[in-house]
């Protein structure tokens, strides 16, 4: 993009509001969502392999986002 990182930071927070750790955060969690609400009853599903498949690499890390996020813990999704 030959642009600095402090450029990107910048146009990154005047255009969306969020740096870009935090935007990529917020997408990898609302694909995780919808994965979570999108599988069905009959496959079982594992908030860690979740977590991992949106590239978390910690589960725990990813349920304290998750929580921070949604308000929710991301079994409480998994159960509905």
């Amino acid at each position: 993009m030959h642009i600095s990182k402090s450029f990107l930071h910048k146009k990154l927070q005047s255009l969306v509001g969020q740096s870009a750790v935090k935007m990529i955060r917020s997408y990898r969690l609302s694909k995780a969502k919808e994965i979570i609400e999108n599988k069905t009853g009959s496959s079982q599903l594992n908030i860690s392999e979740v977590a991992y498949e949106v590239g978390f690499n910690d589960p725990k890390y990813f349920s304290r986002c998750f929580m921070k996020q949604y308000g929710k813990k991301p079994s409480s999704f998994l159960e509905k």
